[in-house]
């Protein structure tokens, strides 16, 4: 059975019909064919019979390649570079001077032979003294993996501080133009070195991937494949959805991010940019009214639009749906506007938190009963590392078999299955209405501002097992006492005995009641 329930905050609230939008999905696997060659060097199907290694911390690839890493003059075999380019003179700071500080691990392969290259781009390196104390030291988070697994089969590595972060100097923009450029002069590089064979990828999760979005933008002619782990596709995309704001909103700027690249020296004059400082004004003005109030700094900080436009490479797209930090909205529907605009893109969607897909200590210290612990151990992919080596050698070397361009998605009770799209075509749609389909078992339609809790609305026992695909619906209607006011909904999935597993939650704010950024609220009539 399902279960529904809402809660207003700021206006009470009386609930005049309700009724919830679901999907069937229909398709099988039996739908792909395995002989027409769209399928990865071991198709996913058969994984399980294959020896992947599963009792270490993270995947493995399936053999070791025939390169050992080309060793340097520092103990962690890299070199460092600096990459200069022209900033406008608008973005302040170190305007013109831009500088983006780098590390390369190259493979020792002979003289001659070009290798392509993986490249992480992010604000950490220099700046976890830890785990990252020079941006020379490879990540412990995925950098070390890739340097062990992935370039002894021929490819390149490198680490890449953005703008104001690291050895990069500027500001801290936070996605912002200047940061956007650095990214771009730092992939024509990367594409253009002598050891190099033209062909770049980048890699990394959350703030670092991001930053392949922004890149993406650029239409570079040798960002070939990129691999966003639960990025952004846009700044403002990240804390509100239909006009709510999380919490965070008014600090991300300078509240998180605004400390790095100042370190109390001469050089930090650098770091005061246009945007550095109009920043936190911006943020809790969206914070008030949901949306841009003056300029563009919302409207820079927005890459799938301009990806859509001029990015002809590919995407292999990783997203968590118990994501708690980057949520799932950024890669559904994505995927499919992706692939509407003939961008070749795979999907991996599981039910992990904010983390890589083979993490097993992670996705179950961050789950709960409930909160998708159900799906583990299943959602842990032991096969991702060698899923990695198979993308990057067809799209950056064209080896290989080309992988399958299909969304690979796990339901919260831990089954996977294979969809061309996501959400899926041919679906059916359950509606059901509350007070009707669905029983009111508990609660109140009216609600007092920030008081009790409202209806809770039960389903009978469905006679068999449905796939609620994409984005379910909610549709109300409401009367309140003040303009504006917040309703939030919990969907859960819920046993006779009453434990309940979280299928997805919402929040809207009813100025944004039609969707969209802009408020729609009707004014009383005197």
């Amino acid at each position: 059975m399902i279960r529904v329930s809402a809660k207003a905050y700021g206006s009470i609230l009386i609930v005049i019909s309700f009724y919830l939008s679901g999907c069937l999905n229909l398709v099988s696997n039996d739908e792909f064919d395995n002989d027409s060659g769209m399928y990865d060097r071991v198709p996913v199907w058969e994984r399980s019979e294959w020896p992947y290694i599963t009792n270490q911390s993270y995947g493995f690839v399936m053999e070791e390649g025939p390169y050992q890493i080309l060793e340097t003059d520092n103990e962690w075999n890299s070199t460092h570079h600096f990459v200069n380019f022209e900033l406008p003179m608008s973005e302040g700071g170190s305007a013109p001077n831009g500088v983006v500080s780098l590390a390369v691990w190259l493979p020792d392969v002979p003289e001659g032979v070009t290798v392509p290259v993986i490249a992480e781009f992010g604000p950490y390196f220099d700046e976890t003294s830890v785990e990252t104390p020079s941006i020379e030291v490879p990540g412990t988070w995925l950098g070390q993996m890739i340097i062990d697994q992935i370039l002894p089969h021929g490819y390149a590595f490198a680490q890449v501080s953005v703008m104001g972060t690291g050895r990069s100097n500027h500001c801290m923009d936070l996605m912002g133009n200047a940061e956007q450029l650095g990214v771009d002069a730092a992939v024509t590089w990367l594409g253009t070195q002598d050891w190099s064979n033209g062909g770049v990828s980048m890699i990394g999760k959350s703030y670092d991937g991001s930053t392949p979005w922004q890149a993406a933008t650029f239409g570079n002619e040798y960002l070939k494949t990129i691999v966003p782990i639960s990025g952004l596709i846009g700044v403002m995309e990240l804390m509100w959805k239909n006009g709510s704001s999380e919490a965070r909103a008014p600090i991300m700027h300078n509240g998180v991010y605004g400390s790095y690249g100042i370190d109390g020296d001469e050089e930090d004059v650098g770091n005061m940019c246009p945007d550095y400082i109009i920043g936190p004004g911006t943020g809790v003005a969206a914070y008030m009214w949901g949306s841009e109030v003056a300029g563009t700094y919302w409207e820079e900080r927005y890459f799938l639009d301009r990806v859509l436009q001029n990015y002809k490479g590919s995407v292999y797209l990783i997203q968590g749906m118990h994501d708690w930090n980057v949520d799932p909205h950024m890669a559904v529907p994505v995927i499919n506007q992706l692939k509407d605009v003939g961008i070749e893109a795979k999907g991996l969607f599981g039910q992990w938190d904010h983390d890589y897909p083979d993490r097993p200590d992670y996705h179950f210290d961050r789950s709960s009963e409930g909160r998708g612990r159900e799906a583990y151990p299943e959602m842990v992919r032991f096969d991702w590392m060698q899923d990695l080596l198979e993308w990057f050698d067809w799209y950056l070397k064209g080896e290989g078999q080309k992988p399958g361009l299909f969304v690979e998605i796990q339901s919260n009770q831990g089954q996977w299955r294979i969809e061309d799209r996501y959400p899926p075509q041919n679906m059916e749609t359950i509606a059901m209405e509350l007070g009707g389909d669905l029983m009111n078992i508990a609660g109140t339609t009216t609600i007092l501002p920030n008081g009790n809790f409202g209806p809770i609305y039960e389903s009978e026992k469905f006679s068999e097992d449905i796939w609620i695909a994409g984005l379910p619906r909610l549709h109300i209607e409401v009367s309140t006492a003040t303009v504006g006011g917040q309703i939030y909904a919990l969907l859960e999935d819920c046993s006779e005995d009453g434990d309940c597993i979280h299928i997805g939650h919402a929040i809207m704010d009813l100025r944004y009641h039609e969707g969209g950024k802009y408020r729609k609220v009707r004014l009383p009539i005197y």
